[in-house]
């Protein structure tokens, strides 16, 4: 397992460092500039470029930016009055990061019984009705969601207050736009995945063992009904734990969403690459978090992987 983990480790490096790179490559093709104020004078930019070091080569600027990256300086922000990168993500994060993880917690607390419930029940109107939240789910966007639970939840009904983040309540409704995504996912691949694997000649061989059902279903179809849904949940968790820019604009929460929505039409280089790279970490990490489950669940995989 530690050199199956290991592995994974060294490959996430270089892949950051792929996405560090690129991204600061991209950003050099970016349009405008931070500092296209019409009510700066020449002098003024002037000024700013030499102070942020936007004047020197790009072979230069490119090794400065690496080098304070090896040692945790995003830089500085060029919008936020010179405020460090660092800082304001970690100021906004905590935020889009609860939202997040309630969105996914009550995502799979509901996903996964009605994925359950519809495998098991196969053919019935609970079936068909799992099968109809799943379709909705997915064909419903968020930012259609989003509009409509504030206005028959919050205007029409009054119950939940329908923007900012300001306790708790505020969170209800766009935990609820967020989540959707969620269970009809989740639903949808457990469903699937159990049907299948019920199917299996394992399943059957234990159904005639004279094994109970309950015992069927959690010691053989679950367990192996995990792999899939975990393949799918963990990129969308990564989304929805560092924002989702829709969600964060519409219900007016100021999370990493908003953020790099705003340095976006700011053109502010250094928040856009920090909130790439911070995205990207989060992206790889769950991904080594993935691939360690897929372990945890199914041993083989851990032992293919060592062997390699």
């Amino acid at each position: 397992m530690i050199a199956y983990i290991a592995k994974r480790v060294a490959l996430m490096a270089v892949a950051l460092f792929i996405i560090a790179t690129a991204t600061w490559v991209l950003m050099q093709f970016l349009p405008g500039s931070p500092f296209n104020d019409a009510k700066l004078s020449a002098e003024s930019r002037a000024q700013l470029n030499a102070k942020y070091g936007l004047d020197d080569p790009l072979p230069v600027q490119y090794v400065r930016y690496m080098g304070n990256l090896l040692q945790g300086d995003l830089g500085d922000s060029f919008y936020y009055e010179g405020r460090p990168v660092l800082e304001i993500i970690s100021s906004r994060l905590p935020v889009s990061a609860f939202l997040g993880a309630q969105a996914i917690i009550f995502g799979l607390a509901v996903g996964l019984p009605l994925g359950l419930i519809a495998a098991l029940k196969h053919n019935t109107w609970l079936d068909s009705t799992a099968v109809l939240v799943s379709i909705i789910g997915f064909s419903v966007p968020s930012f259609v969601l989003g509009p409509l639970l504030q206005y028959f939840v919050g205007v029409q009904l009054g119950i939940l207050p329908i923007a900012f983040f300001e306790s708790w309540a505020h969170s209800i409704l766009p935990t609820l736009a967020l989540a959707a995504i969620v269970i009809a996912t989740v639903a949808r691949f457990t469903r699937a995945e159990m049907l299948e694997v019920m199917g299996q000649d394992y399943v059957t061989l234990a159904k005639a063992k004279g094994l109970n059902k309950v015992a069927v279903v959690y010691k053989h179809v679950i367990r192996n009904s995990l792999i899939p849904v975990v393949t799918v949940i963990a990129p969308l968790a990564v989304g929805l734990l560092t924002g989702t820019l829709v969600i964060e604009q519409i219900f007016a929460v100021p999370g990493i969403g908003e953020l790099f929505v705003t340095s976006i039409r700011v053109t502010d280089y250094s928040m856009i690459m920090g909130i790439t790279l911070m995205f990207s970490v989060f992206f790889v990490v769950a991904l080594l978090i993935q691939d360690i489950l897929y372990g945890v669940i199914d041993p083989r995989i851990r032992v293919s992987g060592a062997k390699e």
